[in-house]
């Protein structure tokens, strides 16, 4: 009997998950108490809010609006991009014929910026939080794959936040002391190193070299992609044990901004396959998934 794909093991692995229904994710690194809260008002963000705020990857638990900061006696970095939240708004409207007022809801949304985004808050507006640094230990084969990585960007340390940067072409990692453990820092790098196969340079995706803004079709498809990436690249590493289930509820939570629509897994996992196989250096048929 056929040996099967170690790819195609971790899909199924990460299929079944979901099929379990609901799976929790959290932020992979130390922020004291990280779900999502309004600097301003110290309320925790509801629905699907909390997911997508934790999805951008800061390592501040705080959010607050253009104008919270101002109040506050600070401001935005320049260049910075804001995070859509969403609300129910709800309109009381007469129906003509019965005289009877309904209410009726109206999905609205507003941006925010999360507390790392901007400049000038005073130290005494911002709550102190417990981060928990430990000894990181680099992983052997973690660390082969990233050195061996053909046309690797440049990975970086300076904010706390990860990210890729397609301008510049280069990788931001909160510092190794944050993550929860080692693994998580890998998982989360190769997360970043997938999105950084999609430059024109390396794979040419289009998901990279087009995107159409936070919460879009495309975005969300990125996303995807890079967590299959990172998922793979964990199966080689072999550290997925330790991290599948938070890249399942990662995947779970932007299934629903696409509306549970199953075929952007096979997509995904396909561009992940493409990605994972270009970061190992590995020569693989067209069409095996």
């Amino acid at each position: 009997m056929q040996k099967k794909d170690a790819y195609q093991v971790i899909t199924d692995r990460i299929c079944e998950l979901l099929e379990k229904g609901e799976i929790p994710w959290q932020r992979p690194w130390n922020s004291g108490n990280d779900f999502p809260k309004n600097l301003a008002s110290k309320k925790e963000y509801r629905g699907i809010n909390p997911f997508m705020l934790a999805s951008m990857r800061y390592t501040s638990p705080y959010w607050l609006t253009f104008k919270q900061a101002k109040d506050l006696g600070g401001g935005i970095k320049a260049g910075e991009k804001g995070t859509p939240v969403v609300f129910w708004k709800w309109i009381e409207r007469e129906d003509e014929s019965t005289g009877e007022v309904n209410k009726i809801p109206f999905l609205r949304y507003y941006t925010v910026f999360n507390l790392t985004q901007t400049v000038g808050i005073p130290e005494d507006k911002i709550p102190a939080l417990d981060e928990e640094t430990r000894e990181f230990n680099p992983i052997e084969e973690a660390e082969k794959i990233v050195a061996n990585m053909q046309r690797r960007p440049e990975i970086q340390n300076i904010e706390s936040r990860a990210y890729y940067r397609p301008s510049q072409d280069l990788v931001n990692m909160p510092k190794k002391e944050l993550f929860k453990s080692d693994e998580e820092y890998y998982s989360t790098l190769f997360h970043e190193l997938t999105h950084s196969t999609g430059h024109e340079n390396r794979l040419n995706r289009k998901g990279i070299g087009e995107l159409q803004g936070f919460g879009s079709h495309s975005y969300s498809k990125e996303e995807l992609c890079a967590e299959f990436g990172s998922a793979f690249l964990c199966g080689e590493s072999g550290i997925v044990e330790r991290v599948i289930e938070n890249s399942a509820g990662y995947i779970q939570g932007w299934l629903k901004r696409l509306r549970s629509d199953k075929k952007f897994l096979v997509q995904a996992a396909s561009q992940g396959q493409k990605a994972a196989d270009f970061i190992l250096n590995k020569n693989r048929e067209v069409g095996v998934v």
